[in-house]
């Protein structure tokens, strides 16, 4: 299995577990027979390489069978069910195909969002490959394709699986809308994560070690790194289900991480960058860190302005 992504992406999930039981965001009866029609249209045999002859299916339990220590992670996304074949070939290594099927579109970007380095490839509704591993997502599934060796037929081959592979997924789905309040002056957009879960937040920006922001199924955030001139900021942004339960993430974030805000909301943090937070509505913005008390202000502001034009 893919060590390359399981080890550097989700080495934190083999000693934290998320609560059990997850809330899919669409059941698992309601796509009941789709995966089955993909693997139907999966090619058997691609240039030299053949499929074995049975594939092998996990639900959100079983999943641990196969990737245990790091199942956590794709149950933080709802997956529903996934499929995996392995070809073969006389004269060259394995390759996996691993199509996992999530309960939205938005959570197959999230689980994309989770290792975006690689080069970019225009296949799916958005594709990284980095040292013989190919990863995509389009529609709600998130596709892995990993030669166990990397030689130039196997990533040749990789890419031609790749391509197979989304031609058969038809629909494509929309990215989550929180997106959408992510101010685009100075975003660097391979930094963006989407998510629902601390454990998952803690990998990219470590906050605390206790879910003081409430995160969970039911809500959304998007992380995303800045950078204007020569300076730089961490912005996280994350919609609740109801504004009462904003509220009291916003009292946590102030009491836990900026306790010694001034009458702006802003603190200038221990390291010398600043930090600050708001509320709107069901949205709460928190500028984690930047250079400047500036830019904190500002992305605050484009946060803002961007509750009235969505």
């Amino acid at each position: 299995m893919k060590e390359i992504f399981l080890t550097k992406a989700f080495l934190l999930c083999s000693t934290v577990m998320l609560a059990g039981g997850l809330a899919f965001l669409t059941t698992q009866s309601s796509y009941a027979d789709y995966l089955g029609v993909l693997q139907a249209a999966l090619p058997d045999h691609i240039r030299g390489w053949s499929a074995e002859p049975e594939d092998r299916l996990f639900d959100n339990e079983t999943i641990f069978d196969y990737i245990d220590g790091t199942g956590e992670v794709y149950r933080a996304y709802n997956m529903v069910k996934c499929l995996s074949r392995r070809y073969t070939n006389p004269q060259g290594a394995p390759i996996i195909l691993d199509i996992f099927e999530m309960g939205s579109s938005e959570d197959a970007f999230g689980v994309f969002t989770h290792d975006q380095d690689g080069e970019p490839l225009d296949l799916g509704q958005g594709a990284l490959y980095r040292a013989s591993w190919l990863s995509f997502w389009k529609d709600r599934f998130f596709v892995s394709i990993y030669a166990e060796e990397e030689t130039a037929s196997a990533a040749t081959t990789v890419r031609e699986l790749g391509k197979a592979v989304a031609s058969v997924i038809t629909a494509e789905g929309p990215k989550p809308q929180i997106l959408l309040h992510l101010p685009s002056l100075g975003l660097q957009p391979r930094s963006v994560r989407y998510l629902h879960h601390h454990i998952v937040l803690n990998y990219h920006f470590y906050l605390s070690d206790e879910n003081i922001l409430n995160l969970g199924q039911q809500t959304e955030a998007a992380l995303a790194r800045y950078q204007r001139a020569e300076e730089y900021a961490q912005l996280l942004v994350v919609r609740y289900p109801s504004e009462g339960e904003a509220k009291k993430a916003f009292a946590n974030i102030l009491k836990y991480y900026l306790p010694d805000g001034d009458s702006s909301g802003l603190v200038r943090l221990e390291n010398g960058r600043w930090s600050a937070a708001d509320l709107r509505d069901k949205l709460l913005t928190i500028v984690l860190e930047a250079d400047s008390r500036q830019l904190a202000k500002s992305l605050l502001q484009g946060v803002a302005e961007s509750t009235y034009r969505n």
